[in-house]
């Protein structure tokens, strides 16, 4: 199987993607899944997977949530979970049974990256996002080595902001997608080649258009 795990449609203010856009598009690119991951904000997510009547493609509700030391992917969470404090983050996600993935946690620009020690919140979360399609190559190195060092789960998402990006990177398992990641047997591949772009797009949306 191969999902996107991490992608943004116009309900994040950095993106303009409509739903329908992101579901045919990660079709065309041969996805078996993606999660809608949009900042502080599920929306999408719950009416994506209401639309979607593919029976071979599956639609994860998910939301990226902004906590004081940083991003985090939550993954299978139906209701909404606020921002705020790292671990009352992973404690609204735990009540709802989710899937929680540590978002680019090297990104050095823009200052995105996990302000924490990723040793100290091992148990709480599931998974490190090793590779992102809008974060610099040797940052996804760094996160990688680390999950291999950490001998926890990895994932992979394009971040996907626009059509172009999506399916660029993408978390590779067999099974299913929640044991395969207790288990720590996912892969990840794809580029970064297109994230550049990306960030360019976003900030032209966000500050000249």
């Amino acid at each position: 199987m191969r999902y996107d795990l991490h992608t943004h449609t116009k309900y994040s203010i950095c993106s303009n993607m409509g739903i329908e856009t992101l579901l045919a598009t990660a079709k065309k690119r041969g996805l078996d899944g993606i999660a809608i991951t949009d900042h502080n904000n599920n929306k999408a997510a719950l009416l994506a997977k209401k639309m979607n009547k593919d029976k071979d493609f599956e639609v994860i509700v998910g939301e990226e949530v902004s906590t004081d030391l940083g991003d985090v992917l939550i993954y299978h969470a139906e209701k909404f979970i606020r921002p705020g404090n790292f671990f009352d983050v992973i404690d609204q996600a735990r009540k709802q049974d989710a899937i929680i993935s540590i978002a680019h946690p090297f990104r050095f620009f823009p200052l995105h990256g996990f302000k924490g020690n990723l040793r100290d919140v091992m148990g709480k979360v599931d998974a490190i996002e090793s590779l992102n399609g809008r974060t610099p190559f040797i940052s996804n190195i760094i996160a990688e080595k680390k999950a291999d060092g950490l001998n926890i789960a990895k994932t992979a998402g394009s971040d996907a902001h626009f059509s172009f990006e999506v399916g660029r990177c993408a978390t590779i398992f067999d099974g299913d997608l929640r044991k395969e990641l207790k288990h720590g047997r996912t892969k990840v591949e794809g580029t970064t080649f297109f994230g550049p772009f990306g960030h360019l797009c976003t900030f032209n949306r966000k500050y000249i258009r």
